[in-house]
């Protein structure tokens, strides 16, 4: 267990009490009771739990064994390999859900570095998370991460597997509010008209960036299944995105959501089996984590533009997803449709909650054109747990109901 995780932990305040002790009265009128389990075996993980426009995050605090390895990305190889099984007992039912979201504090190598996180879901591990960077910029303030918090902001360094994101936290009287972050360098991928490719020996599209020197226009499509040819837009924010428009499926962002997951998986599956992604830092970063189905109104407005997001194994995102704001904004700076510190609102489609979003700086990520994006928005606490695994219990380990 890093030394970030035993540090969140404190005692009970003034002596437990026994369970079996209580009397009805006692859980109906005492607000600071703090109850027990009874006698167990087994592992026990003890969480906070926030949502961020709607979007659940679930802190793993305490419980996990010390994630091994010299870097974040490597401590994020190591959980995939021989700690996944936690990971499935925290993010599926009976203790999570399809669509829950988690993130485990580890160490970062990185000396500027408050903290380190690996992001999970109901799938595996992903390398960005902005609506997860928004509670933790929250979090890390509240639990002491930051010593020294100031007014009006505080800023705290969160290194994710994509990089250090720089989260700034407002913070007046003692009590932290709203948060805005600094991404990692964004940058289109491939956009309609606005990439090269060529076709491999397998058949496979080999898309080389939008923002590269000499590129030329080809015409961008693949076959997905149920809809035939559709272009796509393939962007990156920490996490690289396929983009549609919801228009293209006759939908939009506000059909059924068992309508747009079907959709926005079958354009998934065809970019994974059709497009080789690149990344010009790391491998581990270069595989597509979802597709987001926008409203098409990518032209610069005052009013909310809205997209849906679908990543991971189908699991549907509450809010407008944070790394997939900054991969649109990117997007939209790259075609001249939006310029440098104009402020966007992006909305979801799911819940109507809203983040901002805006390129605030033009930068290069490796042969690269990008820009770094400010995104902002709230996050907010819905408890404490404390979960145990009984080794009698046949659905322990954690089950999925689509």
């Amino acid at each position: 267990m890093g030394h970030h995780q035993q540090a969140l932990i404190t005692g009970p305040q003034g002596p437990a009490r026994d369970i079996w002790m209580l009397t009805p009265s006692d859980i109906t009128s005492s607000s600071e009771m703090e109850l027990q389990l009874p006698p167990h075996e087994g592992i026990e993980l003890s969480v906070v739990d926030m949502h961020t426009g709607g979007e659940p995050l679930r802190i793993i605090v305490a419980g996990y064994p010390e994630v091994m390895g010299d870097c974040v990305l490597s401590k994020r190889r190591y959980a995939r390999e021989h700690l996944d099984h936690l990971r499935r007992v925290l993010m599926h039912e009976p203790r999570g859900h399809y669509d829950m979201y988690g993130a485990l504090i580890v160490d970062s190598e990185m000396p500027e570095a408050d903290l380190g996180v690996l992001f999970m879901h109901n799938e595996g591990y992903s390398t960005m998370c902005g609506h997860a960077v928004i509670a933790l910029g929250r979090f890390a303030v509240d639990y002491k991460l930051v010593k020294e918090p100031r007014s009006p902001e505080t800023q705290v360094n969160i290194h994710c597997p994509c990089g250090l994101v720089k989260a700034f936290v407002e913070y007046s009287a003692g009590k932290t509010g709203a948060v805005r972050f600094l991404s990692v360098p964004a940058f289109a991928f491939a956009t309609g008209g606005r990439s090269s490719c060529f076709y491999t020996n397998c058949g496979q599209v080999v898309l080389y960036p939008a923002g590269l020197i000499n590129d030329f226009t080809p015409d961008e499509t693949v076959t997905v299944e149920g809809f035939g040819e559709v272009t796509v837009d393939i962007s990156y924010g920490g996490a690289f995105y396929a983009f549609v428009d919801a228009q293209r499926f006759g939908l939009d962002v506000r059909s059924k959501t068992r309508d747009l997951v079907d959709a926005a998986t079958a354009v998934t599956k065809a970019v994974k089996s059709q497009v080789k992604l690149h990344h010009p830092v790391s491998d581990d970063l270069a595989f597509l984590y979802g597709t987001i189905l926008t409203d098409g109104r990518d032209e610069f407005s005052p009013e909310p533009t809205a997209n849906i997001c679908v990543f991971a194994e189908a699991q549907v995102d509450r809010s407008p997803t944070g790394s997939g704001v900054t991969a649109r904004v990117a997007l939209q700076h790259h075609k001249g449709l939006i310029q440098l510190n104009q402020t966007r609102t992006f909305q979801s489609g799911a819940t109507g909650s809203q983040f901002t979003g805006k390129a605030v700086e033009e930068t290069r990520c490796g042969d690269f054109r990008a820009v770094v994006v400010e995104v902002a928005g709230r996050a907010f606490y819905t408890g404490v747990s404390r979960f145990v695994q009984e080794p009698e219990d046949q659905l322990a380990h954690g089950f999925l109901l689509k």
